[in-house]
């Protein structure tokens, strides 16, 4: 048993096993930090997965500045059920607290005529302190 513990540390110091050294722990530590993100993504997309909720980062919104409105509609064409389209549309900016998305979306979706409106929400970072004030005591919490 004597030679077990002593390669095995997986064995309590009770049995004669070492305790792990200060660097021992650095190691964990710094694998541990290393290592967060890619188990985080994998815990993300098998979460994603098995409950078909959506993975956030997996998409993302590109801001283009264009010449003009013809160059906008050359860029804007889709496929819509096996059909190129090409509309024009207009951008909604609706500032409001996060916790009122959810709310917001279905909103907007029983009164807008697509089939599957563009609803993004994309969290604010920063701002003016002043602006991101008047939000705050303008649109009532839940």
């Amino acid at each position: 048993m004597e030679w077990l513990s002593q390669r095995c540390p997986l064995l309590p110091a009770a049995q004669g096993c070492p305790r792990p050294g200060r660097g021992t722990l650095l190691l964990v530590v710094t694998l541990s930090l290393l290592m967060y993100p890619v188990l985080r993504s994998l815990a993300l997309q098998l979460h994603s997965a098995v409950t078909g909720s959506y993975v956030s980062g997996t998409h993302s919104i590109a801001f283009i500045n264009c010449l003009n409105e013809q160059i906008a509609k050359d860029i804007a064409r889709y496929f819509w059920k096996g059909e190129l389209e090409e509309s024009t549309e207009i951008l909604l900016l609706v500032k409001t607290r996060t916790s009122k998305i959810g709310e917001l979306s279905n909103y907007v979706r029983s009164i807008h005529p697509f089939e599957i409106p563009e609803i993004i929400s994309l969290p604010i970072d920063q701002g003016n302190p002043l602006y991101l004030k008047w939000i705050e005591e303008s649109v009532p919490r839940d």
